[in-house]
C-alpha cells in the first residue's frame, strides 16, 4: 500500500502521465491504495500526431477501465518547438528534457492548483531511460509556486514497480514505444537504429504482448 507524504492537506493526487505503460503500475497502485487520482496528460513534446494520438488513446482506454478520471489538456506542440528552440541537439537527459519537464510540469501544477489537488506526481520518474533526480526536480519547482501544493517524490521504480510496469503492459497489450516522445529524440533514436543495421522505427506497430 502506498502512503501519502505527511504534509499532504487531502488524498487528491494529480498524477502526470506520459503514457500508459508508463503510468499503468502508478494507477493501478494508487487505486488499490484508495489514493482519489486523477490522470493528467500534456505531452506537447510527443511527436509526430500520430505517435501522440495513440499514447494518448490508450492511457484513455486504460483509465476507463480503473474508473480513474482522465483529464486531456492541449496539445500546444507549437509552444514546445519554442521553448527548445537551440538546444535541438543536446543529448537526451540533457537541457532539453529539463525544459520539457519545467513546461509539462508547470501546466500540471497550475491545474492541480485551480482544481484543488494537493499533491502532483509524474509516471515519468518509472521509466530506467530517465533521470529520476532531474525530473523530481522540475517537478518540485513547478509545485512551489503554489502554497499547499506538493510533488510527490517516490521512487516509483522500487518495490518491484519497474518490472510490473512491464507485466502490465505486456497483460493490457499496450503500444510498444521505441523512443521517448520528441522529434529529436525520434531522430536520435533512428540514427544508433541505422548504425547498428536495424530498421528504422514504424510508428504504431509494435505492441507488448
Amino acid at each position: 500500500m502506498l502512503t501519502l507524504p505527511a504534509n499532504s492537506r487531502t488524498n487528491r493526487v494529480l498524477l502526470h502521465s506520459c503514457c500508459a505503460p508508463c503510468a499503468g503500475d502508478l494507477m493501478e497502485r494508487m487505486k488499490e491504495s484508495g489514493i482519489d487520482v486523477t490522470i493528467f496528460f500534456y505531452n506537447p513534446n510527443i511527436h509526430p500526431k500520430k505517435e501522440y494520438e495513440i499514447r494518448k488513446n490508450e492511457n484513455v482506454r486504460f483509465a476507463e477501465k480503473l474508473g480513474i478520471p482522465f483529464v486531456d489538456a492541449d496539445y500546444d506542440v507549437q509552444n514546445w518547438f519554442a521553448r527548445a528552440k537551440g538546444l535541438e541537439l543536446a543529448p537526451e537527459r540533457g537541457e532539453r528534457c529539463t525544459k520539457c519537464f519545467d513546461m509539462r510540469f508547470t501546466r500540471t501544477a497550475l491545474y492541480a492548483h485551480e482544481h484543488d489537488f494537493s499533491i502532483i506526481t509524474s509516471s515519468l520518474g518509472i521509466s530506467r531511460w530517465k533521470n529520476m533526480q532531474q525530473i523530481n526536480d522540475c517537478g518540485t519547482r513547478a509545485a512551489s509556486h503554489y502554497a499547499g501544493l506538493i510533488y510527490w517524490t517516490y521512487n516509483w521504480r522500487k518495490d518491484g514497480g519497474a518490472e510490473r510496469m512491464y507485466e502490465i503492459a505486456k497483460r493490457e497489450e499496450f503500444y510498444k514505444q521505441e523512443y521517448c516522445g520528441c522529434i529529436y529524440s525520434l531522430r536520435d533514436s533512428n540514427a544508433w537504429r541505422i548504425k547498428n543495421g536495424r530498421e528504422e522505427i514504424k510508428i504504431g506497430e509494435e505492441f507488448y504482448s
